[in-house]
């Protein structure tokens, strides 16, 4: 997968927040003419070393419930652990793992917020403006809004408010489980993003792309001693 530079990556808080307010004016939400095939779904984890982040990704397509291709990647980690500036520390790792891709997925799922950020730009809005397909943010908890809770059947959604308006919706994937905070990233809005999500959640609470690439780095999180491509 092809993704061009989009910024240098800053190095303090300070400068990551105002780089946040400047990209979130780039974000775009209008919804794709067609529901994808070809679902990416990104995870992180971070090994014992401390040092380094390894990333993953699993292609998978909806239309018949395969997995195309995954990849992993590992990168040092570049910045500290700061609430609301997470994708600062994940995305060189994760932007590393899609470029290793050898088909352009249709659109990318994130374990992440979206809109649905203090300064509407949580990980899967800056992931969409680096690799500029849609991205969609499928949170297991909430980061910010206030919401009333779902219907408890599969497809019940109830708005996730910030400041009055909507910056997401807080989906039942299935049946009496906890919902999910799902929030357009970039190239898409609220009601696609939430078809999405409920087109790929088709066994479990998670979408099975995200689910899916949750495993693979929790495998590799286990063998950091082994030799994980750098590059």
């Amino acid at each position: 997968m092809r993704i061009a530079r989009l910024h240098s990556w800053p190095q303090t808080p300070a400068r990551a927040i105002a780089l946040q307010r400047a990209l979130a004016s780039r974000v775009r939400l209008r919804p794709p003419a067609r529901l994808p095939r070809l679902l990416a779904g990104v995870d992180v984890a971070f090994p014992p070393d401390g040092g380094t982040v390894v990333a993953g990704v699993v292609l998978w397509d909806a239309q018949t419930g395969c997995v195309i291709e995954h990849q992993v990647a590992r990168a040092p980690c570049p910045f500290p652990y700061v609430p609301g500036l997470l994708s600062f520390r994940e995305l060189p790792a994760v932007l590393r793992a899609l470029r290793r891709l050898r088909s352009t997925p249709d659109a990318v799922l994130c374990d992440a917020q979206g809109l649905a950020h203090p300064r509407r730009l949580g990980l899967a809005c800056h992931l969409g403006l680096w690799v500029n397909v849609p991205t969609v943010g499928c949170a297991k908890s909430r980061l910010i809004g206030e919401h009333v809770e779902p219907g408890p059947s599969r497809g019940s959604g109830a708005p996730l408010l910030l400041d009055g308006a909507p910056v997401g919706v807080v989906l039942r994937t299935r049946d009496g489980v906890r919902p999910l905070f799902v929030s357009p990233g970039h190239l898409c809005d609220i009601a696609w993003a939430e078809r999405v999500t409920l087109l790929a959640a088709v066994r479990y609470r998670l979408p099975e792309p995200t689910r899916l690439a949750h495993q693979l780095v929790t495998r590799s999180r286990r063998l950091a001693g082994a030799a994980l491509p750098r590059g």
